[in-house]
């Protein structure tokens, strides 16, 4: 744990806080099995629950792509990772089967190119169909489609949400285009980049914090790009935002705070914070974004609301963990690196805009992930 004076002194490390179950924040002791059981559980309840991922006939038109293409879309960024990198050939396998599944349900990419054509400025069709092209997954037409609109005056209007810009300069890069800002100006703008004083973090900010960190390092795959004021930074303070957000049994951000952890250049293990999140994860393998498991009911709707983001959160930061684990973990404070590592950057420096922007945001931003 971690702690500060809130008039504005200097934070300073704090002795590890003992948990009811005995364990400590700083500890060694990943368990992989407790791990690799919540990452299968949590991935065959999203199997069974395929159905509601599948788009609806109006996708393009009048549905809300907040409960349509968001849901889709952050099932093949966050499968694809574990797909790739999970230690385990059976948790692989149940990952890849969601992914092809996700792609089927673009019809092979063709239904960007449909979102480009009715809304061209829009950067969220950019950016899911980049989750898809870094894999090889392309459509020919589409491709043009982007290459056009990324091209328009408007798309390098500056926008207010710099979290969301990282992701679209993610997206530029993953489908191989300029990208149309440089990601270390805009990075400076955001939550982490500015290094926010830790006791300001609400439940929307901490979001906009761990977005920016996935995709500073593109979702865990490239940790090296941290540079190592922020990794001090978050190694400092990720322990106290994680204890907050386990007492309010906020599962979801708790588990996307564990993610982060798992991000960072040395990654920083808490075993006692994964036992509080098992503990909330129901039989089935899915975990509630807050509180306890949703009571059963015959709305299986309202079931996949209630848990999917939270239960795919957990497969992706326990396989982050996982691989962390392997790599060498560190639960002590260390130094930062003598200098920064280069960012990722493009040409210009402005943000993009959008319309119907949807993407993989937290739950309180327009699109949340």
């Amino acid at each position: 744990m971690t702690g500060a004076d809130p008039r504005g002194g200097t934070a300073v490390a704090a002795p590890a806080r003992e948990h009811p179950d005995g364990g400590t924040a700083d500890v060694h002791g990943l368990d992989p099995a407790l791990l690799d059981s919540m990452a299968g559980s949590a991935l065959r309840w999203l199997d069974g629950m395929r159905d509601c991922f599948r788009l609806p006939a109006d996708v393009t038109t009048d549905a809300d792509p907040n409960l349509t293409l968001k849901p889709l879309g952050e099932l093949a960024e966050l499968t694809h990772l574990i797909r790739t990198r999970h230690p385990r050939a059976d948790v692989r396998t149940l990952a890849e089967g969601l992914f092809a599944f996700a792609w089927e349900e673009t019809r092979g990419g063709a239904l960007f190119g449909d979102l480009l054509r009715g809304e061209p400025r829009a950067t969220y069709p950019v950016e899911l169909y980049g989750v898809f092209a870094r894999t090889g997954l392309r459509h020919p037409g589409v491709e043009e489609l982007i290459r056009t609109a990324t091209g328009l005056r408007g798309w390098r209007v500056a926008r207010e949400d710099h979290t969301r810009t990282l992701g679209v300069l993610n997206a530029e890069r993953r489908i191989g285009l300029p990208e149309h800002a440089d990601f270390a100006e805009v990075l400076a703008m955001t939550g982490l980049g500015c290094r926010s004083e830790p006791w300001t973090l609400d439940r929307k900010a901490a979001y906009g914090v761990t977005h920016d960190v996935f995709h500073l390092t593109d979702w865990g795959r490239a940790r090296e790009r941290m540079p190592a004021d922020l990794a001090e930074y978050l190694r400092l303070w990720v322990p106290s935002w994680l204890e907050c957000w386990l007492e309010e049994e906020l599962w979801d951000l708790a588990g996307e705070w564990l993610a982060v952890s798992a991000c960072l250049p040395v990654p920083v293990q808490d075993p006692a914070a994964w036992r509080r999140l098992a503990a909330a994860q129901a039989p089935d393998g899915s975990v509630p974004e807050s509180g306890t498991e949703p009571p059963p009911g015959p709305d299986e709707a309202d079931a996949f609301t209630a848990c999917y983001h939270s239960t795919l959160v957990t497969a992706f930061a326990a396989t982050l963990a996982r691989i962390g684990a392997a790599d060498g973990s560190d639960t002590a404070p260390h130094s930062p690196a003598p200098h920064s590592p280069s960012l990722p950057h493009g040409p210009a420096p402005h943000g993009a805009a959008a319309t119907r922007n949807t993407a993989m945001e937290g739950p309180e931003s327009e699109a949340a992930s």
